[in-house]
């Protein structure tokens, strides 16, 4: 028996890495499947020390792997979005792009993706046939094929409809090699463009909340549009993210805490619909911290920063693109948003997710 353990083979609290959050939470809560900070100190006090590797302790969207063939790029995600349909899309377009993002922001070109369900009995299959249809269709627009599968059904009462898991498998790029610390002072920061659609779409149906115009998710597949940033920019970029889960200030505490650097931000620049403003302010969110799932954030050498910014506003899905920040060396691991009023204000990340259920 481990000193991990106990005498009952239960991990034992008062000896793990660091205690003292984990045990303040003796069961699991939301919030640990936020990507906050509980859901950091799970992955970093249990998951990574129990599954500990060279390939794991990476912690990108996906891991990177050495074969005879080349490099591979491997990813895994699980959705379980409720509404499964919303304004701009479903769980099925959800699953797909979700995790071809996952590889793309890697460096890699997605090629395959297996497809797991779990269905609740009484979920109906005409609902059933749409979400299958929806990923097909997402599949096919991204350029990967869906190999393998499995399925399982819980009793009714046991889940909620639907979840589904993806894992994708893609070819890594030669010529890149992008990481989550592999960001630089005076890195610009690019962000693909307008924030916060995709949680605002599904929250406004859950709250029934209408608006002048319609608030739909921004998913979509952005292996196309990184792979034309990268043709034309190579190695001059250092990190990318897709903001999912914690939104922009999550993905950029990231990318702070593992490069070990500060990044400071201007509101005013980071584009946010006005329609996605108005929402968040009656929830009383900051759409900063609101989850993303057809966005791109990008650190990128200062030479080769516009560049990019002209190849994604050239491109469908970067025509919002804008330069909101860079990277510092002064206060390291912190992000830093110069407000509209001209004040510094520190953003931190979340303990858990304003927004749950919403991939």
């Amino acid at each position: 028996m481990s000193s991990s353990e106990t005498r009952t083979g239960a991990p034992d609290f008062a000896n793990w890495s660091c205690p003292l959050p984990l045990a303040d939470y003796p069961t699991i809560v939301m919030g640990h499947g936020g990507g906050g900070k509980l859901g950091n100190e799970l992955v970093e006090h249990l998951f990574l020390p129990a599954f500990r590797n060279p390939e794991l302790e990476n912690l990108g969207d996906a891991a990177v792997l050495e074969t005879d063939g080349g490099r591979i790029a491997v990813s895994t995600d699980s959705f379980v979005v409720q509404p499964i349909f919303f304004p701009g899309g479903s769980i099925g377009e959800l699953a797909v792009n979700g995790t071809v993002n996952d590889l793309a922001v890697s460096g890699a070109v997605p090629k395959f993706l297996t497809a797991g369900f779990i269905l609740e009995e009484g979920f109906p299959l005409a609902q059933l046939a749409a979400v299958v249809d929806a990923m097909a269709k997402a599949a096919a627009v991204a350029g990967v094929k869906i190999v393998t599968g499995d399925t399982k059904v819980v009793e009714r009462g046991h889940g909620d409809g639907c979840y589904i898991n993806t894992t994708g498998v893609g070819q890594l790029r030669a010529d890149v090699s992008v990481g989550p610390g592999r960001a630089q002072p005076e890195d610009v920061v690019l962000v693909s463009g307008t924030i916060g659609d995709h949680g605002m779409a599904v929250m406004s149906v859950r709250e029934g909340l209408e608006f002048e115009s319609q608030i739909r998710s921004d998913c979509a597949a952005l292996n196309g549009l990184i792979g034309e940033v990268l043709d034309a920019v190579g190695a001059s970029v250092h990190a990318m993210r897709d903001p999912t889960r914690g939104g922009l200030a999550s993905t950029l505490n990231e990318i702070a805490n593992s490069s070990n650097v500060g990044i400071e931000i201007d509101e005013a620049k980071v584009p946010v619909r006005p329609e996605v403003q108005s929402a968040c302010e009656l929830l009383g969110l900051d759409p900063v911290y609101v989850a993303n799932e057809g966005k791109v954030v990008i650190f990128i050498a200062p030479d080769a920063a516009d560049r990019a910014l002209e190849v994604m506003r050239a491109h469908p899905l970067g025509r919002d693109a804008a330069r909101i920040g860079h990277v510092t060396a002064e206060h390291k691991r912190m992000l830093v948003a110069r407000t509209a009023m001209g004040a510094n204000r520190v953003i931190p990340t979340q303990i858990g997710e304003q927004l749950p259920r919403i991939c």
